[in-house]
């Protein structure tokens, strides 16, 4: 879990220097916790419903890699950051993206990742 943690941090930090904020809305900060919900959903559907993948490397992937990458803090930090500076309907609008886009995306993931039934 502590390789996959080192492997998520620097990911988030490579996407959030690569997508700057627009018009101060944090867009990586979005991207990367929409991506992480669709890969997270996905990831554990295909490897508890359809192949037998060890415990270890599970949550080696999920809770290490994908864990390190999304970031919850750093989402309630800039939407604090939001309101002080007066954006009030930017951070409403960053709220409900986050909240809802990622439960959809998340939505999505799992059902990409196929079809739900017990393996042998």
């Amino acid at each position: 879990m502590a390789v996959g943690g080192v492997i998520g941090a620097l990911l988030r930090e490579l996407l959030e220097v690569a997508v700057p904020p627009v018009h101060g809305f944090p867009l990586a900060t979005l991207l990367i916790n929409w991506s992480g919900s669709f890969v997270l959903a996905w990831f554990y559907t295909v490897t508890i419903w359809r192949f037998k993948v060890p415990q270890w490397l599970r949550a080696g992937i999920g809770t290490g890699i994908i864990g390190a990458y999304t970031t919850f803090s750093t989402f309630a930090v800039e939407t604090n950051a939001l309101l002080m500076h007066g954006q009030s309907a930017t951070a409403l609008l960053y709220v409900v993206l986050s909240l809802v886009g990622g439960f959809l995306i998340a939505l999505l993931g799992s059902h990409l990742g196929g079809e739900r039934r017990e393996i042998g």
